[in-house]
């Protein structure tokens, strides 16, 4: 049977590989950083079960420190810029064919696993949709390699490219994730709902919907990611009030609050792993301005879909 253990061991992989690529580019004045970097994240992904809380306590902080200090940028050996338009034009919008085999592996592989008996022989039903995805991301490399006949090399260096564009922020979401889950273990949702309960009427179920999405928005903005808001708000308003209270169906309150959390994703520059990387990506000169465009083009998407979000959730919850 595949388990998330598996999944990790496969990320770790990932990671170590990053490290090693990292530490034998010259042309990086931070070539040490980097590698140390993405060596910690592998070491916590292969070994962290091992470790114990405190030594992955310990790697948790060598990672923001070595982050704080600064990654550097190298120069991966990949395609160029020239090279990689070619390709696109010569092949058009084939080359999404890849990408689309990752969701089709994960909503196929997460119903294989939790519908038919012997799909829970091959893929652990608890964890379907996480191993889903990566066994789609491991296919969707492999057809892309017999497709397009790249170096061996060439996954691992695209991805070391896009990683040094990003940076650190590419784990913000796990991090973000971990201090949601802090938040929650001290008890701050509880005290939330007890400020929520004080000041705001949750009398009506529409009332107690709209405060959770708009509670899961804000929260967002504060915090840079609804994974982190997600524990807080839905244990200050979301299970208390609009499941049990109210008689909420709890997978679509829970799926449609995090929808909502992700339009706050769009409206604040904490949530750096989505608003930064297009001003990275794109080389843009003014780091600083593009980010606020980034967000300032984003801002009338992000409110409208707040909006349906909450009538989605009054609607189809209930």
């Amino acid at each position: 049977m595949i388990t998330l253990a598996h999944a990790y061991i496969v990320a770790g992989a990932f990671f170590a590989a990053m490290s090693l690529l990292s530490m034998q580019d010259r042309s990086n004045r931070r070539r040490i950083a980097n590698a140390l970097f993405w060596g910690m994240l592998a070491i916590s992904f292969l070994a962290g079960q091992s470790l114990g809380d405190l030594a992955n306590g310990v790697l948790a902080l060598g990672l923001v420190a070595v982050a704080t200090a600064g990654l550097g940028q190298g120069q991966a050996r990949t395609t160029s810029t020239e090279e990689r338009r070619e390709s696109a034009q010569r092949r058009g919008n084939a080359l999404f064919l890849p990408a689309l085999i990752i969701p089709a592996v994960a909503l196929g592989g997460t119903l294989i696993a939790k519908e038919t008996a012997w799909g829970r022989l091959l893929i652990d039903p608890a964890q379907a949709t996480l191993v889903s995805l990566i066994l789609g991301a491991l296919i969707a490399v492999l057809v892309a390699m017999i497709w397009l006949r790249p170096p061996v090399a060439a996954p691992f260096q695209e991805a070391r490219r896009l990683l040094d564009a990003v940076g650190w922020a590419a784990i913000l979401p796990q991090m973000l994730a971990s201090l949601g889950a802090v938040f929650l273990a001290a008890g701050v949702g509880g005290q939330v709902g007890r400020l929520f309960g004080e000041y705001i009427p949750l009398d009506t179920a529409t009332m107690a919907v709209a405060v959770y999405c708009v509670g899961m928005a804000l929260f967002t903005v504060v915090m840079g990611n609804a994974f982190a808001a997600f524990p807080v708000m839905t244990a200050a308003v979301g299970l208390p009030v609009v499941v049990n209270h109210f008689g909420g169906n709890p997978a679509t309150v829970c799926a449609i609050g995090m929808l909502a959390g992700f339009c706050g994703t769009l409206m604040t520059p904490m949530a750096a792993n989505f608003n930064v990387v297009p001003a990275n990506l794109l080389e843009l000169p003014d780091r600083k301005s593009a980010l606020n465009g980034v967000i300032r083009a984003q801002i009338p998407t992000a409110l409208p879909l707040l909006l349906v979000n909450i009538v989605l959730m009054r609607a189809l919850a209930f």
